[in-house]
């Protein structure tokens, strides 16, 4: 697989919770849940599923820094 996208955070889906049309994804990245949401359709085609290894693939213009 190459992307231009340049975050590309492996990890394990823990959740896949499908809406109407909308399925939220959730990938535990190594002790952090990045929650992707994509089509119902998307889903399936990729065959997505609990404990199945996934990629968060991250494109932005802007990421943000805080701190506490």
């Amino acid at each position: 697989m190459k992307l231009s996208a340049r975050n590309m955070l492996k990890g394990t889906i823990v959740e896949v919770t499908k809406g109407a049309t909308t399925a939220h994804v959730k990938i535990d990245i190594g002790g952090s849940v990045v929650t992707a949401s994509i089509t119902n359709a998307a889903v399936e085609d990729l065959g997505l599923a609990v404990g199945k290894q996934a990629y968060a693939v991250v494109k932005a213009s802007d990421v943000m820094v805080a701190i506490d």
